[in-house]
């Protein structure tokens, strides 16, 4: 599935992804490939990107955490989740 991750000042991560978890108002969930449909308010926390290949441009490196080879981490302090047709956008402040 394709993630894109969008903040107020750019477009911080765009690729394909196995999971999303993101820090919904009522909970954590996560994403898997056919999610069903979802728009969600997100919470502060942190939103974690499972897949293979993970890459993000360098200017933007040192807002993500990195768990292991697979793994990312972003912190945020609020936004919104959108997943349609294995496609999700992350809009975080």
């Amino acid at each position: 599935m394709y993630l894109e991750i969008v903040s107020p000042e750019a477009t911080l991560f765009a690729g394909e992804v196995t999971s999303v978890t993101v820090p919904g108002i009522n909970g954590e969930f996560q994403m898997l490939s056919n999610h069903a449909p979802i728009v969600s308010l997100l919470q502060e926390g942190e939103v974690k990107v499972q897949g293979t290949g993970l890459k993000i441009e360098e200017s933007y490196q040192a807002k993500f955490s990195k768990s292991s080879a697979t793994a990312l981490g972003l912190p945020i302090s609020s936004g919104t989740v959108e997943m349609k047709d294995n496609k999700i956008i992350v809009l975080a402040d």
